[in-house]
């Protein structure tokens, strides 16, 4: 079975964490890159609409607490446009 790019395990999933400032505090997010492919996919070009879109596909490897969503999502949007100008 293949697995598409998603880790078989913790010790896999480690080797996918980067760093991400939100708020002041450095913390790991998983699977960035995956999500960052899969929004570049969508071909979104309202802002809002790539956040949200974003925010979405981190969650799913990540806890993201309520509060901080925004937060989050703008954390993620500077990363993804980091991402999208080395491509």
């Amino acid at each position: 079975m293949k697995n598409d790019g998603i880790p078989c395990c913790a010790a896999d999933a480690v080797r996918h964490v980067r760093p991400v400032e939100v708020d002041g505090v450095t913390i790991g997010l998983a699977m960035l890159d995956r999500s960052f492919a899969e929004v570049r996919e969508l071909g979104l070009a309202n802002e809002a609409e790539v956040r949200t879109a974003l925010l979405k596909r981190v969650k799913v490897y990540n806890y993201v607490p309520a509060l901080a969503a925004a937060a989050y999502a703008g954390a993620v949007y500077r990363e993804y446009q980091r991402w999208i100008a080395k491509e």
